[in-house]
């Protein structure tokens, strides 16, 4: 059973109030393959409480001078291989799948 701070049911609206960043630095966030959103069928971005501290982190680091290669070369040395590959594979999926136009 996962905890309530892994489920996805966050919009990005919320997200940008509980954390101060703006929507557009959370999708550049996103684009930059730093956070991992789920998407509704119609391509809502969901995230998690898990996403919104991984965020603040993220905006920390970025403050501190760190650039977003930098950050996420170091999250892919903490995370085992299959779930880095299974978060880089869903994002791609929501992305692929979820467009609009």
């Amino acid at each position: 059973m996962s905890s309530y701070k892994d489920k996805k049911v966050i919009t990005i609206g919320v997200i940008s109030e509980l954390t101060g960043l703006s929507e557009r630095k959370i999708r550049y966030y996103e684009e930059r393959k730093l956070i991992f959103p789920d998407r509704t069928k119609g391509g809502t971005r969901k995230y998690s409480f898990d996403d919104v501290e991984r965020l603040i982190d993220i905006a920390d680091k970025m403050e501190d001078g760190m650039q977003t290669f930098d950050i996420r070369r170091m999250e892919q040395k903490k995370l085992p291989k299959k779930e880095l590959r299974e978060r880089m594979l869903r994002g791609q999926l929501n992305a692929a799948f979820n467009m609009r136009k």
